[in-house]
């Protein structure tokens, strides 16, 4: 683990394009930052400015075509995809804006399925589940399958999910887009509670109201970083 005076995140020139047809199109140009251990940060910009592609890349789920990203002093240019999955499985928790529950499972199971990838035993796992669930409210909401769930509370549920590991970085992607505005500010308070606790949290809004819950913006146009706040 990374000293706290130390970046847990470092994003060196990193460059990404993208083919349309015959034609490359480029999504970053030369971004380069630092996250410390505990920083709550918002990436923000219009859309096709490259935050989500500049996420995805820190997060491992896409590759830089050029510079490089180090997590927690692994550079992930030069990790395997089974290092890569083991990083992202027990050092990252991911949220997403649509949710991504599996629709078969209850909430219980959807957070226990983390923890069935890392081979964490069945009652561990499932007393772990049964707490993240109390911590995000709702723990009468364990047995409940996405379907029988609001927007807010499935949300609830993928945020006790990505927690299931204990990750020291939580990503997120658009995580209050599809909310209204109450239970948008809900889920950033729960957010903000986390980041107190210790985590380093890196999201992405395209709302100003959900950016302001954050330490740190920082604004990205055409695939480069235009200020960093």
């Amino acid at each position: 683990m990374q000293n706290k005076s130390e970046p847990i995140i470092i994003v060196d020139n990193v460059h990404k394009s993208y083919l349309m047809g015959k034609e490359a199109v480029p999504a970053l140009r030369g971004v380069s930052l630092e996250i410390y251990p505990g920083d709550f940060v918002c990436l923000m910009g219009p859309s096709g400015s490259g935050k989500t592609t500049l996420l995805n890349i820190i997060g491992g789920l896409d590759e830089a075509g050029r510079g490089h990203v180090i997590v927690d002093e692994d550079n992930l240019v030069a990790l395997s995809e089974d290092e890569l999955a083991s990083l992202r499985l027990h050092k990252m928790g991911f949220i997403f804006q649509s949710y991504n529950l599996l629709a078969s499972f209850t909430a219980q199971e959807n957070v226990e399925s983390p923890m069935v990838l890392a081979k964490v035993g069945r009652g561990e796992r499932q007393d772990r589940a049964k707490k993240l669930l109390d911590k995000v409210g709702l723990g009468d909401r364990s047995h409940h399958y996405p379907s029988e769930l609001s927007g807010g509370q499935q949300q609830r549920v993928a945020i006790a999910r990505a927690l299931a590991n204990d990750p020291s970085i939580l990503i997120a992607d658009e995580m209050t887009g599809d909310l209204d505005s109450e239970t948008g500010f809900a889920i950033m308070e729960l957010a903000t509670q986390l980041n107190q606790d210790g985590m380093t949290i890196v999201y992405v809004t395209h709302d100003p109201r959900m950016a302001e819950f954050s330490e740190k913006v920082i604004q990205i146009r055409d695939g480069k970083i235009v200020n960093n706040l």
